[in-house]
């Protein structure tokens, strides 16, 4: 919760969130709960995984990306049955729903799951319950995004994009779009172009990581060698004017995520995350909350508190940023059209009764 006179108009704003990876909801009170119901032994060598309390401490306490991702990865070690994915994501979109969340484009990681002798099919379908449940109970749509492994090789990714049953689901729909996260370095975006060139000839959506720890250089690469639509992250792309000058005119969605940019040392505050730099250019961005749960628990409510503690913007500006998440997300476009009614109508009754 922040303490500027906006907190009430921030908390209520509509939403939508575009950089969420449902494994990095897993709360740690959900794994210790899960491990012990499918008897996954924690780590015993590591005093973090004492206790929830203790892991929640030690969340707090990265100091790199990869630093990280090594708990990421053990935290789903806890995640076996479709029940367990359908918890994990209702977690999840529980807690959007209290932050007004409308609509979230939400990664999940196969490859991480596959690896560990669970089904694609067993993912798939506990994050399809909890996305119907959101729909019919919190009014929250969604759309699932696969992310693919950076830190492993190529060939591999693409030996998962060609499973039939990943396959089947973006002919379904069921996934609509693909993405690479993982360690950002040294692994470029160029070296996935064989398997974007294959997503395109489906006609799925494409993202991609670049500029959380690299360079702008990895999101020219991103957007010129992958031919992606959105970049998740990309704070690094205001080191580099002329490519802020084309993404902003090309109307690019960065998929921001400040707390996450803290927590993981790419930045020393909030306040560091080119939010100014990116609004005065006319870069369009959403506020996101990426992992949360190894986050302080700070979810997309906490992010815009704490990027409105930092820069003290101004309604209207709170409003582009709403509208450019609405007018960025992948859902169908009267699902769009009735986002924007209910950013500008919030907007508007807010003015009103302000004045």
């Amino acid at each position: 919760m922040c303490n500027t006179p906006l907190h009430g108009f921030l908390a209520d704003l509509p939403k939508c969130e575009h950089h969420i990876h449902l494994e990095g909801a897993l709360a740690p009170s959900l794994l210790f709960k899960l491990a012990a119901k499918n008897k996954i032994e924690l780590p015993t060598d590591d005093p973090a995984f004492a206790s929830p309390e203790a892991l929640t401490k030690r969340y707090t306490n990265f100091v790199s990306l990869d630093d990280f991702l090594g708990y990421y990865y053990i935290g789903m070690s806890a995640l076996i049955t479709h029940e367990d994915f359908e918890a994990l994501a209702t977690d999840y979109f529980e807690h959007a729903a209290k932050d007004a969340v409308m609509h979230a484009d939400v990664f999940f990681d196969p490859q991480a799951h596959l690896s560990r002798g669970v089904s694609y099919e067993t993912v798939l379908s506990g994050f399809t319950a909890a996305r119907q449940k959101a729909e019919k109970n919190l009014n929250i749509t969604s759309t699932l995004i696969c992310c693919f492994l950076r830190h492993l090789p190529v060939p591999e990714s693409v030996e998962t994009f060609q499973l039939s049953e990943v396959q089947a689901s973006f002919a379904s729909g069921a996934v609509a779009g693909i993405g690479i996260d993982s360690s950002e370095v040294p692994f470029p975006p160029h070296l996935f172009t064989p398997l974007y060139a294959e997503a395109a000839k489906l006609g799925l959506r494409l993202t991609a990581h670049a500029g959380e720890e690299a360079g702008p250089e990895y999101i020219a690469s991103a957007l010129k060698d992958l031919n992606v639509t959105r970049i998740d992250h990309g704070v690094s792309l205001a080191r580099d004017p002329e490519l802020m000058a084309r993404v902003a005119a090309a109307g690019t969605l960065l998929t921001v995520c400040p707390m996450s940019n803290v927590f993981l040392k790419c930045v020393k505050s909030v306040a560091e995350v080119p939010i100014r730099k990116f609004l005065d250019a006319g870069v369009k961005f959403s506020l996101n909350s990426d992992d949360p749960a190894y986050f302080g628990g700070n979810y997309i409510g906490a992010n815009y508190c704490a990027v409105q503690e930092a820069f003290e913007l101004t309604v209207r500006e709170w409003e582009g940023i709403a509208l450019a998440g609405v007018r960025g997300s992948w859902c169908s476009d009267v699902r769009r059209e009735e986002m924007v009614e209910k950013v500008v109508g919030f907007v508007a009754q807010h003015a009103s009764s302000t004045s």
